[in-house]
C-alpha cells in the first residue's frame, strides 16, 4: 500500500481500505477509530474522494477535518452541498460509532443538514464536530456542526443512526 494525501499536510500511510471485519469483533468503537487516526489502518476511500479525514475522537465525539475543491464544485461554482453532507454525515455517525461494543456495527437511517453559508474552494480547511446527544440500543442520535477555520458556522444538522450485530452488515 503507498501512502495517499487526503487534503494538504494530512497523509494516510497505508493508502486507502476499510477496517477488517474480524477486528470490528476484537476492538470497541473508540479503539477501531483510533486505531484510523494513529494510521494502524488505511484511510476509507470516500476520504480521498472528498478530500477530508477524521482527526480527533473522544466517547461521544469526533472531529473531521477537510478541504473542498473544484472537483468538488456545482453548476454554479460553489461547493456541492453533497460535500457538506458527506463530512457532516461521518462526523455524525463516527461519534456514535465511538459508543459502540466489539461487535456492533451502525447505519445512518435518517440526516438533517441546514446550510447556512456557501462553501468555496477559497474557504479554505473545515471542521466538523460531531456530538452524540442520545445513545439507545438500537437507535442513537447525534447533532454536527460544520465551521471554517475562523470559527463561522456553515452548517449544522442531526443524525439517526440504527445499531446492530457485526453480522447484519456481513454479505450474505
Amino acid at each position: 500500500m503507498s501512502a495517499v494525501e487526503l487534503f494538504p499536510g494530512h497523509v494516510a500511510r497505508l493508502g486507502l481500505g476499510a477496517i477488517p471485519h474480524a477486528d470490528i469483533g476484537e476492538f470497541t468503537g473508540l479503539e477501531l477509530l483510533q486505531r484510523v487516526i494513529d494510521g494502524d489502518y488505511p484511510a476509507p476511500s470516500i476520504a480521498a474522494r472528498m478530500n477530508f479525514a477524521l482527526v480527533e475522537i473522544g466517547e461521544g465525539r469526533a472531529v473531521f477535518k477537510g478541504l473542498a475543491s473544484e472537483r468538488h464544485l456545482n453548476p454554479l461554482g460553489g461547493v456541492h452541498g453533497g460535500w457538506a453532507a458527506t463530512i457532516m454525515d461521518s462526523a455524525l455517525g463516527c461519534c456514535i460509532h465511538t459508543l459502540l461494543g466489539k461487535g456492533e456495527a451502525y447505519s445512518t437511517a435518517e440526516m438533517k443538514i441546514n446550510y447556512t453559508r456557501p462553501i468555496t474552494p477559497q474557504t479554505g480547511i473545515v471542521a466538523c464536530e460531531g456530538k452524540v446527544v442520545h445513545k439507545g440500543r438500537t437507535l442513537a442520535v447525534s447533532e454536527a456542526r460544520l465551521t471554517d477555520a475562523n470559527g463561522r458556522l456553515l452548517a449544522f444538522g442531526t443524525e439517526t443512526c440504527s445499531i446492530f450485530p457485526l453480522a447484519n452488515l456481513a454479505p450474505r
